[in-house]
């Protein structure tokens, strides 16, 4: 039973890995299950066998996505110089997440009046992660006497990444959009720098 448990999981993985490359390079609208089960040589049954539908198999790819994109963060905890420079790398680590994956988001672009609930538990599940990540690390200023301690720590962290979340260029109409072209994310990355640059000044004197 061990084994067969072992097996069906790396089977998922390989599929996992295959359907990422396909949505990553072809996007979700372009990808088909058919062609993800060519690309690692599996019928088409035994892949529905795993995953009932292509939505279900970009969720789950998302969630995999998320999982190593909150682990990165939660691997650095403890070990930066200053608050600036820890919410620097949250910053830059987001912005080089986006940059890699901004293919694989296109579902995003084309579902964005109409996204399943389980693309807002991952969205919620990182922007969690984020803020704990974050408050951990203004609590180690506290406690090393650099900051003063903070009345409300969670409303604080939260306001910082909710205005960080929504930052953006000069609109070009009233409709707003989950993601900016990828044209505009370098600068979106420096208005993000400035204003957590800004707002850590303000915690701090």
């Amino acid at each position: 039973m061990v084994i067969t448990n072992e097996l069906q999981d790396i089977k998922k993985e390989r599929i996992l890995e295959a359907a990422y490359q396909r949505f990553l390079h072809y996007g979700y609208s372009k990808t088909t299950m058919n062609e993800i089960a060519g690309d690692i040589s599996m019928s088409k049954a035994l892949l529905y066998y795993y995953f009932p539908d292509k939505s279900q198999l970009y969720v789950d790819v998302m969630r995999k996505l998320a999982d190593d994109y909150v682990q990165r963060l939660i691997s650095k905890q403890n070990s930066f110089n200053t608050l600036q420079e820890a919410f620097e790398y949250q910053i830059n680590s987001q912005h080089e997440f986006f940059l890699k994956n901004y293919n694989f988001f296109d579902y995003f672009r084309i579902n964005e009046q109409n996204l399943p609930e389980m693309i807002w538990e991952i969205v919620a599940f990182v922007h969690q992660s984020e803020e704990d990540v974050m408050g951990h690390e203004i609590k180690n200023e506290i406690v090393k006497g650099r900051m003063k301690p903070v009345e409300n720590m969670c409303d604080v962290v939260r306001l910082l990444l909710d205005a960080l979340h929504g930052v953006s260029v000069n609109p070009k109409s009233h409709k707003k959009q989950m993601f900016p072209v990828k044209e505009e994310l370098e600068e979106i990355r420096k208005k993000r720098l400035l204003m957590s640059e800004i707002f850590i000044k303000g915690l701090m004197y």
